[in-house]
């Protein structure tokens, strides 16, 4: 009993320690791990929030080395080398980015639902069809997202539209998928947290509250996992966008509180604690255009545009911005706020179950013409007919605004299912004027079985993209001058769809007038079958 409580004790006392005051890795572990946390208020009175924590394996791993991480997640990285995967980017979103007020998001990928792309090297053993297959099923696992349902039906090859981050002598192949139908809830933040060093109980990560996270008007998860000149390096990110106008009912500034927005009204929590084993522990504040705020507590402001606190030395830490002289947050005008060179507008027109339009509408707020890429990534629910499309500008048709047209109708697969259809091109939008792109679509006939079991909701199609177009004779695609062209992917809203839909109430008539016939026969041969007619005699 003497050494068992001894033993006891013991193992008590240095479990903390061992996962929790680990030394900050050197280059002997070849691992760095780093945590940022970037706060931007918008012009709509809403605060765009940023979680991004950096893993770094420095330098190769060999085969031999083995798989002996002190940072780095090891369920991710026995994923990464069992598929043989060079880049790998996944995104869980829920809501609809407001290019125009919000402008672009720190992390691109903010297309609605799950998207999934991988560059994959040549495998000596299976195909590249083969590990996706086992990529998407091993991630759905890991994240508890339906990501198994990004098969043939989903997948495709679009290298222009996501190109390769690294050069390399190997070949690599592309896949890409998207699912516009997934929701991001608890059951997805849960693992994701679970692959941080410190998890929810120190750092940065300790704000991530699944109530507030998914109370936000756009809220996402990022896995982005790419190839360095230094070795590996893994991003685990978190986006929310925050409306404090809406929880103080029309004032941006709350009563209850102390100030308009802060650690504790936005994400019902404090930072407490930092991350020990993490190497750098930042949070940035972006300091609005006008002069009238205050942001407590006080902190070093680089050139008036970002105040940083060091986690490492200001913990315990609520950053809070307050604007002590506004009584009621005034909305900004919509033409006035636009904030990225593009607005879009992406809409379906007809009434009609068969047929319909595609239409697409490219609006240039700036004074510089704006070359921009277009991609559709289209299920085999709706076919695009290209005779149709028509580009105008101003009511005028404008042909030559369009260049480098590539379509892949689909394909029957082995497998008996149909590929989906991809449609590229180079748009070139005039300044100060909207390009209309539109052309007919025709809708599928399912079969009763293939619908999903809410048929009558319709169906949901995946975002467009537009992406930078590299102008000829440059190394590098011009996204750097962000008042000409694009800095970086846009995505379009979803379109939800309504096919032709059987009447499945019609089985189920069948069945109640069928059962219902049945008994009426049934109880009455039954009762001439077992009943005895007898006369009874009622005495007086």
């Amino acid at each position: 009993m003497r050494w068992g409580t001894i033993f006891f004790a013991l193992c008590f006392s240095t479990a903390p320690v061992t996962s929790y005051t680990n030394d900050v890795p050197s280059a002997k572990t070849g691992e760095r791990y780093d945590e940022d946390l970037f706060i931007r208020p918008l012009i709509d009175g809403r605060v765009a929030t940023t979680f991004t924590f950096t893993t770094d394996l420095l330098g190769n791993e060999s085969e031999s080395s083995g798989q002996h991480y002190t940072l780095f997640p090891l369920t991710l990285g026995q994923i990464l080398r069992e598929y043989s995967i060079a880049e790998l980017h996944l995104t869980l979103n829920s809501g609809k980015w407001n290019y125009d007020h919000w402008g672009y998001p720190d992390d691109p990928s903010v297309g609605t639902g799950a998207e999934l792309w991988a560059w994959m090297t040549d495998g000596p053993s299976s195909t590249i069809d083969e590990r996706w297959t086992g990529l998407r099923n091993a991630l759905a696992g890991l994240f508890c997202a339906s990501l198994g349902s990004l098969d043939t039906r989903r997948t495709s090859s679009p290298s222009t539209v996501f190109p390769i981050s690294f050069s390399s002598s190997t070949p690599h192949a592309l896949r890409y998928g998207n699912l516009p139908s997934e929701n991001v809830c608890t059951e997805n933040l849960t693992p994701f947290v679970k692959l941080l060093p410190c998890k929810s109980r120190a750092g940065l990560a300790t704000l991530l509250n699944p109530q507030r996270i998914f109370d936000a008007d756009w809220h996402g998860l990022s896995i982005h996992l790419r190839s360095t000149e230094r070795g590996t390096e893994l991003k685990l990110g978190v986006q929310a966008v925050f409306d404090p106008v809406r929880l103080s009912g029309g004032r941006r500034r709350v009563y209850q509180a102390e100030s308009d927005w802060s650690f504790r009204l936005l994400f019902d929590r404090i930072i407490h604690d930092s991350c020990l084993v993490a190497t750098s522990s930042v949070v940035r504040v972006q300091i609005p255009d006008s002069g009238s705020h205050i942001l407590l507590p006080a902190s070093m402001v680089d050139d008036n545009v970002t105040a940083t606190y060091n986690l490492m030395t200001q913990a315990p830490l609520d950053v809070s911005m307050s604007w002590p002289h506004e009584h009621t947050f005034q909305y900004p005008h919509v033409h006035e706020s636009r904030l990225t060179p593009l607005s879009i507008q992406r809409t379906l027109h007809g009434s009609s179950q068969t047929h319909g339009h595609l239409f697409i509408a490219l609006t240039n707020n700036g004074h510089h013409d704006i070359v921009v890429g277009y991609f559709e990534n289209l299920p085999a629910l709706v076919t695009l007919w290209m005779h149709t499309m028509k580009i105008k500008v101003d009511g005028t048709e404008r042909n030559e605004l369009i260049s480098n047209v590539s379509y892949h109708p689909h394909q029957v697969l082995a497998d008996g299912h149909k590929s989906p259809s991809t449609f590229q091109a180079i748009l070139t939008v005039p300044a100060s004027s909207t390009l209309q792109l539109s052309m007919e679509i025709s809708r599928a006939f399912l079969k009763y079985t293939e619908h999903p079991p809410d048929a009558m909701r319709g169906w949901d199609l995946p975002p467009a993209i537009l992406f930078p177009v590299c102008e000829p004779g440059m190394g590098t695609c011009g996204m750097q001058n962000t008042s000409t062209g694009m800095r970086d992917r846009m995505y379009t809203p979803t379109l939800l769809i309504d096919l032709p839909t059987p009447d499945f109430s019609m089985p189920y008539n069948v069945i109640i007038f069928s059962c219902t016939l049945i008994t009426l026969i049934f109880g009455s041969i039954f009762n001439l079958l077992t009943r005895t007619w007898v006369i009874v005699r009622v005495e007086d």
